[in-house]
């Protein structure tokens, strides 16, 4: 799980990794055998019976500095991703963050473009709120709304979906699945661990080989309940 791939020099929330970094961590990936996928791609391969040489990359928000930074370092080393993204805020910025800075959103164009590279594109809701506290309304339309909005624009039908915040109930994986998604993911979901839940691993910038070795560990253990995922 990726977010912002630029200037870290103000990171509060420690969202960003440097350019020079996320090219290490994704040659530590490939010096592994392994290669990274969007996350359908890596769901349609594990229902094959195959996949173990996959690794799913996300990247929420849908920051501008994907397009700059993060699609080249992809390119490079011969991986993909999926890019949940914000079709209620095209050009805006993460105002969802109090503490800033104040990032640039991807573009209508920008989305264009990253999915004409061969990156999926899923929804990250329609503005990013929590859907676990949203009212019917609101449910409906960062789910289902954005995922029509999104499907639109990319040319593709999005089938996608990730959670704000990592927050999810089974209220807001019944609202994604009755939009149409065929998956979605979440942080550490726990007992809703399964398609519409699936646990992530955040990288930061001080993720190197070591840690990365062991928050692979990690994870086998936290997605031993989404067995078939």
């Amino acid at each position: 799980m990726y977010h912002s791939v630029g200037d870290r020099s103000d990171d509060p929330y420690r969202i960003t990794v440097t350019p020079d970094r996320l090219d290490a961590q994704l040659g530590w990936l490939r010096r592994r055998g392994l290669r990274g996928v969007p996350v359908g791609e890596l769901l349609a391969a594990r229902a094959r019976g195959g996949g173990g040489d996959l690794v799913g990359l996300t990247f929420d928000d849908g920051y501008a500095d994907f397009v700059e930074h993060a699609l080249p370092c992809l390119r490079r080393h011969g991986c993909g991703a999926t890019l949940f993204v914000l079709p209620g805020r095209l050009g805006g910025v993460n105002s969802w963050d109090p503490l800033g800075p104040r990032k640039p959103l991807l573009t209508a164009d920008g989305i264009r473009r990253a999915a004409a590279e061969g990156v999926e594109i899923g929804s990250h809701g329609l503005t990013h709120v929590d859907l676990t506290t949203a009212d019917d309304t609101t449910l409906t339309a960062e789910t289902a709304e954005s995922r029509a909005l999104l499907s639109e624009l990319a040319g593709a039908p999005v089938t996608g979906f990730c959670y704000p915040y990592g927050t999810v109930d089974a209220r807001a994986a019944d609202a994604v699945r009755a939009a149409g998604y065929t998956y979605a993911c979440a942080i550490d979901p726990g007992p809703l661990t399964g398609p519409y839940a699936l646990p992530r691993v955040h990288v930061g910038q001080n993720d190197t080989p070591v840690r990365l070795l062991l928050k692979t560990r990690l994870h086998r253990l936290r997605r031993r309940a989404a067995a078939g995922v």
